[in-house]
């Protein structure tokens, strides 16, 4: 299976952007032989890393029926990531929250965004992002590719209530490599 990549001249010049992030998982999820090649669990969400451009961090990641993230944001990484099979929902919040310092927020009303992605539909996104994503089909796998850069220093996660965020834990790559 070969996996895609930039360009050799873009990779070495400066880090990845998000716009390169979301054009290397878009021609991944394309890869029909890379998504066959996820073990997919009926029970856990599944996920092999990938080589990502310019140093990138990049995962394929399998989501079985009903199953999400929770609440979470990646730190000081923008990334990107798009749906290869199934439908994902991503909900997230249009704010800015401050990076450290707090433990609960009110967040205002009107800070709530939802999509739906698709096979093939997939977005980028900056720092210190807070969404969750998850698979609500009853009854299908979905897959997707992710990348970040830098690779991930941390995720925070985040429990919810109506208009509060709680935040809960803080991860480091120890934790689930």
């Amino acid at each position: 299976m070969s996996l895609p990549s930039l360009s050799p001249a873009s990779a070495a010049t400066a880090a990845p952007t998000q716009a390169e992030l979301l054009d290397f998982v878009r021609r991944a999820a394309a890869d029909a032989e890379l998504i066959a090649s996820l073990p997919l669990d009926p029970e856990g969400r599944t996920w092999v890393r990938l080589a990502g451009p310019g140093g990138s961090e990049a995962w394929l990641i399998g989501w079985p029926p009903g199953t999400g993230t929770g609440w979470h944001d990646h730190a000081d990484s923008v990334g990107a990531f798009v749906t290869a099979a199934g439908e994902l929902k991503e909900n997230a919040l249009a704010a800015r929250l401050p990076t450290d310092g707090w433990k609960t927020l009110e967040l205002s009303d009107g800070v709530d965004r939802e999509r739906r992605l698709t096979a093939g539909q997939g977005r980028a996104f900056g720092r210190h992002h807070v969404h969750e994503v998850l698979n609500e089909s009853s009854d299908r796998h979905a897959v997707s590719v992710h990348a970040y850069y830098p690779p991930l220093p941390q995720i925070r996660r985040y429990s919810r209530s109506g208009q509060a965020l709680r935040l809960e834990q803080v991860e480091r790559p120890q934790d689930w490599q």
